[in-house]
């Protein structure tokens, strides 16, 4: 079933994939002959046999608070369900960690969202990731990612528990980013972990990271080794010697569960191949050919931009090439074959 009957049988044509991991891919796009109207796939048709019962029942759990979410501004539409995977409209907007919002109207809005999302007895129970959260280009609140959203039959004390959780962890954001429009009763809400959150701390998050970083390859940015002093110098005397590498930028991300990775940006036109033969023990954990390294007018790699590229921080990129079209199109067949796809970035 499709809440957009009238583009529900178009076909979807990729163009970015987001992330990756073993219960789905997220790639944006738009419908054939609808290219102002962007898409998202949440992708599972090539998921794992041994992972597509969970990740099935958590397209089945997004799917049911997408039709319950239906015209709730702020929410994303359903376009519709297939073989293929789950297909939604893509929200305009910059993640709360970017926008960093001061505005009490954005807090003002946010509440109306959840109220809204509450009256439909819809509980979106992982909104204490600022990266679920938005804030559009008319500054106005909306939440994406619905996979552990919950569609309630009934507003008994679950639901009422789940429900103001939805809003202290939308409080724990206004605390991270205008902590000085806290009221004193939404302080006193703050404190106040409710009695299943804490058992969940207590219990169950330790599984919910294992799965989230062992299995679906989030990371939250652990290790601090420092990667590119200890490997940095004998990885760019091996490679600097043959006459078709002409520079190599280097940068870390995180590892799931694993510390600190090392990403190698390969200013070359020999292929992964040859390189690999090239790269000295130990090698970097990634390794990206490229034709052309992005540069300042003055010829300075553009390390702000690679670093972003590096950490899959698509949403900081896009931010930073919206008023440079030169840098745009050197990175875009860099941002098209880069090597990580996982969900989280390496905190500096």
């Amino acid at each position: 079933m499709s809440t957009r009957p009238d583009i529900a049988i178009k076909a979807f044509v990729p163009e970015t994939v987001h992330k990756r991991d073993i219960f789905s891919e997220t790639i944006s796009g738009h419908l054939e002959g609808v290219s102002d109207f962007p898409v998202v796939l949440r992708k599972l048709d090539t998921v794992p046999i041994y992972a597509r019962a969970i990740a099935w029942a958590l397209a089945r759990r997004e799917t049911r608070a997408l039709r319950a979410v239906t015209g709730i501004e702020g929410c994303p539409l359903l376009i519709r369900v297939d073989r293929s995977g789950l297909l939604r409209s893509w929200t305009q907007g910059t993640p709360l960690q970017l926008a960093k919002p001061s505005d009490p109207a954005w807090y003002r809005d946010a509440k109306r969202l959840l109220r809204q999302m509450r009256r439909a007895g819809v509980t979106h129970n992982d909104i204490a990731k600022p990266q679920n959260w938005l804030m559009t280009p008319a500054g106005r609140a909306a939440v994406i990612d619905f996979q552990l959203a919950t569609v309630h039959r009934r507003r008994g004390k679950l639901f009422r528990i789940m429900a103001r959780e939805d809003l202290r962890h939308l409080l724990k954001q206004k605390r991270a980013y205008a902590p000085d429009l806290l009221t004193p009763s939404e302080s006193r809400m703050l404190a106040q972990k409710a009695l299943p959150a804490q058992i969940w701390m207590a219990t169950g998050k330790r599984l919910y990271n294992f799965i989230t970083r062992r299995l679906m390859n989030w990371s939250d940015g652990e290790g601090t080794e420092d990667r590119i002093e200890r490997d940095g110098p004998g990885l760019r005397a091996a490679l600097l010697k043959h006459p078709n590498v002409t520079d190599i930028a280097l940068y870390t991300y995180a590892r799931p569960a694993k510390g600190v990775g090392l990403y190698a940006f390969v200013e070359t036109d020999l292929d992964a191949g040859r390189i690999s033969a090239l790269t000295p023990d130990p090698a970097p954990d990634l390794m990206q050919p490229v034709a052309r390294l992005p540069r300042d007018a003055a010829g300075a790699i553009r390390h702000d931009a690679l670093q972003l590229v590096a950490t899959n921080r698509l949403d900081e990129l896009t931010g930073l090439t919206a008023t440079d079209p030169e840098l745009e199109r050197v990175l875009k067949p860099i941002v098209a074959d880069r090597l990580n796809l996982t969900d989280r970035v390496l905190r500096s």
